[in-house]
């Protein structure tokens, strides 16, 4: 029987998940709506806050207290968003990003570094970090990644 086109709620479907689609959809606005305007830090930490009173308890706390992290320590950093996720970034880089568990259904929420983050050590070096919550430890080497990754 030919394909029609037509989707089957009984069949699996090993493409991109939901949020994964979602996330996607996210970005293309993201996209669409920067060349409209020269996007000022103020609107894109009024995203980020947004995104972040999104989140679930557990993950806004932790996204409330990096995003205080970054400007009190890495003021250079813009404030937008990425896929729908509150990031920072330098001369219009992405540097860092907070992903929440809940957006893609993860166990643990996300720190991660793009490759313009200039944290290279060696031939190896972890660019993503899972956060379950942030401790007082956690925030001393979250603030020196950030430091390093804006050095």
């Amino acid at each position: 029987m030919a394909d029609t086109g037509t989707t089957d709620k009984t069949k699996s479907y090993d493409g991109f998940t939901e949020e994964e689609r979602a996330a996607m959809k996210e970005r293309a606005q993201e996209l669409k709506k920067a060349p409209r305007k020269k996007a000022s830090a103020a609107d894109g930490e009024a995203d980020v806050l947004a995104k972040i009173a999104e989140m679930p308890e557990g993950d806004k706390a932790m996204a409330e207290r990096l995003h205080a992290l970054v400007k009190e320590h890495a003021p250079q950093l813009t404030p937008k968003t990425w896929y729908g996720m509150p990031a920072y970034a330098l001369d219009g880089k992405n540097i860092v990003f907070f992903q929440s568990s809940h957006k893609f259904k993860a166990r643990y929420a996300t720190l991660g570094f793009e490759e313009n983050a200039k944290l290279d050590d060696g031939a190896m070096w972890p660019t993503s970090f899972a956060l379950t919550e942030i401790t007082p430890g956690v925030e001393a080497k979250i603030v020196e990644l950030i430091k390093r990754a804006v050095a």
